[in-house]
């Protein structure tokens, strides 16, 4: 009887450490989830901030007011455009109009390539293909 006791006492005390362990770990756990939704509740509100000083800084008055202040930019006036025969001469060919284009001669040769019928394989002899 007292060996069953005993054994008893002894399955009692590891069930209660082991339920300690469980309750530690579970409680550590809990405390990870909860720090990990404090760090996300953080990183929303920076994003928050980010995003309303973003807004701030692209709002159209503002960028009126710097575009107004920094660049030198006019009106476009009608007088600014220029006649046609007022523009630059064409620039000279690089290619001869006696030779062939050599980018279109490739193309040819690639077209060329691609319509010849497929290859098969099979070499017969030349009184069968008659």
């Amino acid at each position: 009887m007292r060996l069953l006791h005993l054994v008893v006492i002894c399955s009692l005390i590891f069930a209660a450490a082991y339920v300690y362990r469980i309750k530690m770990d579970s409680t550590a756990r809990m405390e990870r989830v909860l720090q990990l939704r404090a760090e996300i509740r953080e990183q929303r509100e920076a994003i928050a901030v980010l995003r309303s000083e973003w807004a701030k800084l692209d709002a159209p008055l503002r960028l009126q007011g710097l575009v107004e202040r920094h660049l030198p930019l006019k009106p476009l006036n009608a007088t600014q455009y220029d006649s046609l025969k007022n523009l630059p001469d064409r620039p000279s060919r690089l290619v001869r109009p006696g030779n062939p284009d050599p980018i279109g001669s490739m193309i040819d040769a690639i077209d060329a390539v691609n319509e010849e019928p497929p290859v098969t394989g099979s070499v017969g002899r030349p009184e069968d293909q008659q």
